[in-house]
């Protein structure tokens, strides 16, 4: 065992005890890869630089993007280079692409690190996680139920137990999430293998291998720490999106269109 690991809380059948609510901090959900800051999600050529695109103009410093120095394994996603290109077009088009602004569900392992708390609900069978964002969540089987039936947008989840860290193997996710705000995208055959290790009673490092030879030129690995939020009353409150994005998805169906 190793030293600490004693001092970490544990479930009755000596497995370590993810129960809480837990965020990731940083500027990953923007762009995993590391980058600069930037003046908007959005570009286009200035006089002397890049500007905010006019959809983006009027939300001044709120639309752009923090820097960060990325949780990318080596900095860079090994793209193919058709793939790259791909990337470089949706974020020309992220305010009409990017399924985040639609409240579409985020996808694994996108849902990780959104600026929104998530909560883990274990005991000795099952391990299950709720997202504030969009009411998404996932349970992990621990008997493998066979290949999906069919894509979705969370896929299926299927956990093991290598000691203290618990493995996850994700698949059968559908290709239209994305795993940032900077086009990152992917095709359904991705599979995606998490590592959740408890580091302290208060510190997850989460370690995610994405593969999709469609897409990726190699296997890849993105790692982050998730910090348990600590308020005496942390809990997830609602955040479903769906209603608020009617307008922006349906509201030129209206009968009396609004202004838009």
């Amino acid at each position: 065992m190793a030293a600490g690991a004693q001092q970490l809380p544990r479930l009755s059948n000596g497995k370590p005890d993810f129960n809480g609510v837990w965020q990731a901090i940083g500027s990953a959900h923007y762009d995993i890869e590391r980058h600069m800051a930037r003046p908007a999600m959005m570009l286009r050529d200035g006089p002397h630089g890049p500007l905010p695109a006019v959809p983006l103009l009027r939300l001044g410093a709120v639309a752009s993007v923090p820097g960060g120095m990325g949780i990318v394994e080596g900095g860079s996603i090994p793209y193919k280079p058709e793939a790259r290109a791909k990337r470089e077009e949706n974020r020309k088009h992220w305010i009409e692409r990017d399924p985040e602004i639609k409240c579409y569900l985020p996808g694994v392992p996108r849902a990780t690190y959104l600026p929104f708390p998530f909560q883990i609900i274990q005991n000795e069978k099952q391990f299950f996680i709720a997202y504030e964002y969009a009411g998404a969540a996932r349970d992990i089987y621990f008997t493998d139920p066979g290949p999906p039936e069919t894509d979705s947008w969370m896929g299926q989840s299927v956990g093991k137990w290598q000691g203290d860290t618990l493995v996850v193997e994700v698949t059968g996710q559908n290709d239209q999430t994305w795993l940032d705000r900077s086009g990152t995208h992917h095709t359904e055959q991705m599979k995606v293998v998490e590592r959740y290790r408890l580091m302290t009673p208060n510190h997850i490092q989460y370690e995610a291998t994405i593969e999709d030879p469609e897409v990726f030129a190699r296997p890849w690995k993105i790692s982050l720490p998730l910090y348990r939020r600590m308020e005496k009353d942390a809990r997830l409150v609602d955040f479903k999106c769906v209603e608020f994005v009617e307008e922006l998805v349906f509201g030129e169906h209206r009968r009396k269109k609004l202004e838009r």
